[in-house]
């Protein structure tokens, strides 16, 4: 492994994470019984997947067993014999009880913020869809029986002149996913809610919230990211248009968070935003940092493989969200240190 691998700072900056999980980890597992996987080779192992999108565990175990970097990064001998695909699935939903996966992520960002990389007063939020691992035939009606297809694999299903809705429909695949579009004139795909909050200093993630994609979600959850930075001091929280409601703005200044929101003029009533924040030359610049947030946005759909999750139920696609996140900023900090210069 040579000296300059991007691989060897990432995972440098992991096992600082990890060690810090360690006595976590241990309360996690039983002494007696067959040995499981290591959680540190486990989630070293999931970072692989995503840094590399690797589009399933099955190709992910192949490739570790074909590849010595990749033993390297996860920690395995060239002898070792690669994990049974179902036996790493199933260690990886352990994980899921003691949601490791934002214990991670609250270890990689203070390590971004002692090298000086992240703002503790300046702030975006935005939210994503996340389409679902569940077709549109699994969409059927709740107050009717089911009945017996002609073909259970892939049953023929006539919606023609049918109107269907979240309150009248639900997945069989995935309860958890809701009838959402990306705006006026998209499709209607079953979706989650992703979202982001991230510091303007150079766009790295300080949280996540994952949410039905229920229309309120993304100011629903940027409220819930927003009550959850530390200190008491005044902050800015930079937002599209989709964000100027007065509802959004009163609750912000309520948590002393400065609504640098993009004024909507079209909407009926006006802007919830008026000249005694615009006036101000912080405004301005919000509003061109927060464009950064598309950046997170689009790395973990293109990269990491998000547009389209490949988990079902809220607690799973919420775990590989933030997991994600956090494997963003590990991306986005090697870039950032490899470039001292530019982040001064």
């Amino acid at each position: 492994m040579r000296a300059d691998h991007p691989l060897r700072q990432i995972r440098n900056m992991a096992d600082q994470a990890l060690a810090k999980l360690s006595r976590r980890f241990g309360t996690m597992y039983s002494k007696i019984g067959r040995p499981s996987i290591p959680p540190e080779k486990l989630l070293r192992a999931q970072l692989i997947q995503m840094l590399y999108s690797i589009r399933s565990e099955r190709l992910l175990m192949e490739e570790i067993d074909c590849s010595m970097l990749y033993r390297w990064f996860v920690g395995m001998n060239l002898d070792e014999p690669v994990w049974d695909v179902t036996v790493f699935t199933k260690n990886r939903n352990r994980l899921l009880e003691g949601d490791v996966a934002r214990e991670f992520l609250c270890e990689v960002v203070p390590q971004a913020q002692s090298k000086g990389l992240t703002s503790d007063e300046h702030f975006t939020v935005d939210g994503t869809l996340i389409e679902a691992w569940a077709s549109l035939k699994s969409l059927q009606r709740q107050d009717k029986n089911n009945q017996s297809p002609d073909d259970a694999g892939n049953p023929s299903v006539d919606f023609h002149g049918e109107k269907r809705g979240n309150e009248t429909h639900q997945s069989t695949t995935d309860p958890d996913a809701l009838l959402a579009r990306q705006g006026s004139g998209k499709e209607a795909k079953l979706s989650y809610s992703g979202n982001l909050l991230t510091e303007n200093r150079n766009g790295l993630i300080v949280n996540t919230a994952l949410f039905p994609a229920n229309g309120l979600a993304e100011r629903a959850a940027a409220m819930a990211m927003l009550e959850q930075i530390p200190g008491g001091h005044q902050v800015t929280a930079g937002a599209d248009k989709g964000y100027d409601t007065r509802d959004f703005v009163r609750e912000c200044r309520h948590l002393q968070v400065t609504p640098h929101v993009a004024q909507n003029t079209r909407r009926a009533g006006g802007s919830a935003i008026d000249e005694r924040t615009t006036r101000h030359g912080g405004y301005a610049v919000s509003q061109k940092k927060r464009k950064r947030i598309e950046e997170c946005f689009g790395w973990l759909k293109t990269i990491a493989l998000m547009k389209k999750v490949r988990h079902r139920g809220m607690e799973k696609v919420r775990w590989i969200f933030t997991f994600a996140a956090a494997a963003y900023n590990l991306v986005r900090m090697r870039n950032l240190l490899a470039q001292p210069l530019q982040t001064a």
